[in-house]
């Protein structure tokens, strides 16, 4: 049985890609501050643990962890423990991968399409630079210290550059819709930046893509390939919810009223999976309104 050594796994994504690898026959740990409280969250037959030092010698380590980017204004202080939850963690699993006698096929490591910042209408593929801003920089950090993996211990390693991940009932995609429910949703700002969007299962099939097949290496962006403008978005969630759309956010009311992490919401990137379609991976949901259909759909 193949062992794989996941963090973050009581997350959104994690609680999706877990059941798809029980199905497959590995063996799930979990690398968790609370093990007694994930075990009321991860499903029969995934193991939880508080400790490296506790962890099976794994075959994969999937990277997932860090604090939420939208949780709390960005603080000086909120700032510091979001930078610490990703590069902390990520230091820890790259030291143990370096302690392990047997050292696990492939890193598959948690980043964000915030690395490319914010860049207007460009197509963003892989090959693009890091922007300047908080976010870019962080992403940009996270990947240097997985890519330790790579060059001190010859792990192949891959950066997950997620986009916007869209579930039924969790993650950014249901705080949407309660507005729309009560007819108050719309777009933010001018509407024209762009939404980097990927359904759940497309999230999953992608890591599960990257782990099995070896040529795979370096950066990927896990988006579907047709983003879309936020104003295309909301139009879009309006009619899959039979609501209308008629509300709107101003740009100077969204950050007086979350401040500085309003950037996020006011900006974009086009980004798009070249690297992964590149390498044979087919989506299950490429056009949004399919996805939205699939999720909330009536």
């Amino acid at each position: 049985m193949n062992n794989v050594l996941i963090t973050g796994g009581t997350g959104f994504v994690g609680r999706h890609l877990i059941p798809e690898l029980l199905a497959e026959s590995w063996h799930v740990e979990v690398l968790t501050r609370d093990a007694a409280k994930a075990r009321n969250t991860l499903p029969a037959g995934a193991t939880a643990i508080e400790s490296l030092s506790s962890a099976s010698a794994p075959q994969a380590v999937i990277n997932l962890a860090g604090e939420n980017l939208a949780a709390g204004r960005w603080t000086a202080a909120r700032k510091r423990e979001i930078r610490e939850s990703r590069l902390s963690i990520t230091r820890d699993l790259v030291d143990f991968i370096g302690r392990c006698e047997t050292r696990p096929e492939v890193l598959i490591s948690g980043s964000a399409v915030g690395f490319y910042g914010a860049r207007g209408d460009d197509v963003l593929a892989e090959g693009e630079p890091a922007g300047d801003e908080f976010q870019s920089q962080l992403c940009a950090d996270w990947e240097a210290e997985a890519a330790r993996a790579r060059d001190e211990h010859g792990v192949r390693v891959c950066f997950i550059r997620t986009g916007i991940v869209l579930g039924a009932n969790e993650g950014a995609l249901a705080q949407m819709v309660t507005p729309f429910k009560f007819g108050l949703g719309g777009p933010f700002g001018s509407g024209r930046q762009y939404m980097p969007w990927i359904h759940v299962r497309d999230e999953v099939g992608a890591i599960r893509f990257l782990m099995d097949h070896t040529r795979c290496n370096g950066p990927y962006n896990l988006t579907a390939p047709n983003p879309v403008t936020n104003r295309v978005f909301t139009r879009t969630l309006a009619r899959v919810l039979h609501r209308p759309s008629f509300a709107w956010v101003p740009g100077p009311a969204l950050k007086a009223m979350v401040g500085e992490m309003a950037h996020l919401l006011l900006t974009g990137q086009r980004a798009v999976p070249r690297a992964l379609e590149s390498a044979g991976y087919t989506f299950e949901y490429r056009e949004l309104k399919a996805a939205l259909n699939d999720l909330v759909g009536r």
